[in-house]
């Protein structure tokens, strides 16, 4: 079944008069799944697992329609992934409404920097349990370019009641498909595996990491017209992680 970006993007590309070309990409035919080569094909790597966190894509126009997008791969990883595509005009009602739902505490994911005086700005979340007794962390994520991200936070004050969460990573990023204009810029990968650490979900949080590293192998490799290297780090990494999933330690009761 496609999951919410699939079928944002499918809805995207219903609107458009033209087809969408991605730019320095590869025009030949692309899975539908995975949206690489059907030769560097990564749907039989998906990860299979669950969250006790949720992650809300706030999506620019264009974003669900480019290849590179890492907030397709959270849907793969994440089962409690919802896109919406951000207008300033208007809101999709289906978006107040999950923001609402009193099982999800949202929190709008946002350099503190940026925040104006008035909102209230938090490090940390509520860790997610089993139990019931709180309610699960929900990350509004702004996918988008850095500009479009700052206007988009600006013009959104359906999100103004939310805690923003500033996270403050210990590493630089490691995406190498597309050219951040700010330094020390996380791709939605990876900013999503940071708030899947702080909710308690550190399994799903590695899991993201390997599979974004074998995402960006493949890629790389179909665009450079080379063969998968298989036995690399990037797919020994991410076979540990499945491997992790299934292991009685890990697997919930």
């Amino acid at each position: 079944m496609p999951h919410a970006v699939s079928r944002l993007r499918a809805a995207r590309l219903a609107r458009s008069a033209k087809p969408f070309l991605a730019r320095g990409g590869f025009k030949r035919e692309r899975c539908e799944g995975c949206r690489l080569l059907p030769s560097h094909c990564l749907c039989a790597l998906r990860p299979v697992l669950n969250t006790r966190a949720g992650v809300c894509l706030l999506m620019a126009d264009i974003e669900p329609l480019k290849p590179t997008n890492t907030g397709w791969l959270v849907a793969d990883v994440v089962p409690d992934t919802f896109a919406f595509g951000w207008a300033r005009t208007e809101v999709d009602p289906a978006l107040l409404a999950l923001l609402a739902d009193p099982q999800w505490q949202p929190y709008v994911v946002f350099p503190e920097q940026y925040v104006e005086a008035g909102h209230t700005v938090v490090h940390e979340v509520q860790p997610a349990t089993d139990s019931g007794s709180a309610r699960r962390p929900l990350f509004v994520l702004l996918d988008a370019t850095w500009t479009e991200a700052r206007k988009m936070f600006r013009r959104s004050p359906y999100l103004d009641a939310f805690p923003v969460l500033s996270l403050q990573p210990q590493q630089l990023s490691r995406y190498q498909l597309r050219r951040s204009v700010r330094e020390g810029q996380l791709c939605t990968s990876e900013v999503t595996s940071l708030c899947l650490e702080l909710a308690g979900d550190t399994l799903a949080a590695q899991t993201l990491e390997a599979y974004l590293a074998v995402f960006t192998h493949h890629y790389l490799r179909a665009k450079n017209q080379q063969p998968v290297q298989w036995e690399g780090d990037a797919h020994r990494r991410l076979r540990e992680m499945r491997a992790a999933m299934t292991s009685p330690a890990t697997v919930a009761p």
